[in-house]
């Protein structure tokens, strides 16, 4: 069994023993058909891994805090799926420049006060982003989660991630990357 094998393996466990708030059962995984239609909607692929959470695990209703967001479409009383919510992100970017939102950075967990993880789905990594909108400005709202999703989820299964209790004291370092990806959205 591979790394990543062990890693679904184990995230699948804790995702059918626990729930997020607001969810009262792990949904269905997706199947292919809708992954894709996702991706189309999107104009990009999702990272391997992630699309395998959705695929194998369930579409949202684990994960740390609130969970993972459903991929493409909402549920019944919740949040907006994570197609939804970049689409509305990347639309916010064209009327209001200030505050870019990166291309192919997928929102996939809501964490209230309008904060969101976030996949770069740019990289072959997968690295996890925190925008935490409540900073003076864009620059400064957006933060390196964990460098890489097989990260991320080891420190929700281990229980090591800055939201726990007892890693409150964990700081993120800024997403370095920022000026980077936005400027051709700042030029136009």
């Amino acid at each position: 069994m591979t790394e990543i094998e062990q890693l679904l393996t184990r995230v699948a466990d804790k995702a059918r023993n626990t729930r997020p708030w607001g969810w009262t059962s792990l949904p269905e995984p997706l199947d292919e058909a809708t992954l894709a239609r996702a991706e189309a909607v999107l104009g990009f692929r999702l990272p391997p891994l992630l699309a395998d959470l959705y695929l194998q695990i369930g579409d949202g209703g684990f994960g740390p805090e609130y969970g993972l967001l459903p991929l493409l479409d909402s549920p019944p009383a919740g949040e907006p799926a994570a197609v939804t919510q970049y689409l509305a992100n990347r639309e916010s970017t064209r009327k209001n420049p200030d505050w870019p939102w990166p291309e192919e950075v997928l929102p996939i967990s809501h964490w209230g006060c309008a904060m969101y993880a976030c996949v770069d789905c740019r990289e072959p990594q997968a690295p996890v982003l925190l925008f935490e909108p409540n900073a003076d400005d864009a620059e400064h709202a957006w933060y390196v989660d964990a460098p890489s999703l097989t990260d991320w989820l080891g420190a929700w299964v281990d229980g090591r991630g800055w939201y726990e209790e007892t890693n409150e004291e964990a700081e993120m370092a800024p997403w370095a990357d920022f000026r980077i990806r936005t400027a051709a959205t700042r030029a136009s």
